[in-house]
C-alpha cells in the first residue's frame, strides 16, 4: 500500500516511531528514520534493512526544535529521492523535569515542554507543509493522543507513582486543532493533515495501572505498539486521500 512512497518519521528512533519506521518499510515504502539520537536511528535503520521486507530504510538526524536541521533533511531528500510523500509527526521531546504532579510543575518547566514538544509538531509540520505545497502534493500525519481528547481520569493511577502529566494534555489537545487549522490553511494545494489518538500504549507500566486502564477499556485495554499499524498504513495510503483534518483515535473504547 505504501510502494515506494518516501516518508519521514520523526522519533523513529523511539518505541512508536521504530515500530511506525518498521510498518512503512513492511508495506514496501522508503522509511527514514529521523532522530535527534543518530545512534538510535542507525540501529532502526539497521534492523529494517536487515529484515524481509519489501521497502527499505535510511537514518537521519533531526531537531524539530531546529528550523535549519529540518530545512537541511527536507532537501537531502528532495536531492536524493527527488520527492518526500509523507511525514509522520511522532518525536516527543521533554525535559529533564517532565512528569511532576500536578502542582510540582514550575511556570518554567510547563513552558519548556510546551515549546519543545507542541512548537516542535508545529515547525514539522509548517516545514514540510510548505514543501509539500510547493511540491504539489504531500501528507502529514500528527500523532496526538486520547488525552487530547478527554480529561484524564486519574483514578487509573491509584497506588503507583505515575500520573498524567498537565503538559501532555495541553500539548496533545493543541495538536488535533493544529491539525484542523493547517488541513484548512492548505486547502486546494492538495496537502493532507490528519491526526492519530492513541490511547496507552504498554511500556513495562506496574500491572495495577494496567488493571486499572483495563477497566475502563472494552477489550483488550492497554495497546500494544503494532496497534497503530493499521492506522498509519491507511493515512498514509492513497485509500485516505479523501480524508483531511481528521482525528482518529485508537484506544479500545478507553475514551467512550
Amino acid at each position: 500500500m505504501l510502494d515506494k512512497k518516501i516518508i519521514v518519521v520523526t522519533g523513529g528512533g523511539g518505541l512508536i516511531g521504530s515500530q511506525f519506521a518498521h510498518t512503512v518499510a513492511k508495506n514496501g515504502g522508503v522509511a527514514i528514520v529521523a532522530d535527534i539520537d543518530i545512534k538510535s536511528a542507525v540501529r532502526v535503520a539497521k534492523e529494517i534493512n536487515n529484515a524481509d521486507y519489501s521497502g527499505s530504510a535510511a537514518p537521519s538526524l533531526l531537531d524539530i526544535t531546529n528550523k535549519n536541521s529540518l530545512c537541511e533533511l527536507i532537501e537531502e531528500l528532495r536531492k536524493q529521492y527527488g520527492r518526500i510523500d509523507a511525514v509522520v509527526n511522532n518525536a516527543y521531546p521533554r525535559n529533564n523535569n517532565y512528569g511532576r504532579k500536578f502542582e510540582e510543575v514550575t511556570y518554567q518547566d510547563f513552558c519548556e515542554n510546551v515549546s519543545i514538544h507542541l512548537g516542535g509538531y508545529f515547525l514539522v509540520a509548517q516545514q514540510f507543509g510548505v514543501f509539500f505545497r510547493h511540491q504539489g502534493d504531500g501528507n502529514i500525519i500528527n500523532i496526538a493522543s486520547v488525552y487530547g481528547v478527554v480529561a484524564p481520569n486519574f483514578q487509573i493511577y491509584t497506588g503507583t507513582e505515575m500520573t498524567m502529566p498537565v503538559e501532555y494534555a495541553a500539548i496533545k489537545s493543541s495538536i488535533i486543532h493544529l491539525t484542523k487549522y493547517m488541513a484548512k490553511f492548505f486547502k486546494g494545494s492538495n496537502v493532507r493533515v490528519n491526526s492519530i489518538s492513541p490511547g496507552g500504549i504498554l511500556d513495562s507500566q506496574p500491572n495495577s495501572f494496567l488493571e486499572n486502564y483495563a477497566d475502563y477499556c472494552l477489550n483488550k485495554g492497554m495497546l500494544d505498539k503494532e496497534d497503530l499499524n493499521g492506522t498509519l498504513v491507511y493515512l498514509l495510503s492513497d485509500m485516505a486521500s479523501c480524508l483531511n483534518g481528521q482525528n482518529i483515535v485508537v484506544d479500545d473504547g478507553f475514551s467512550l
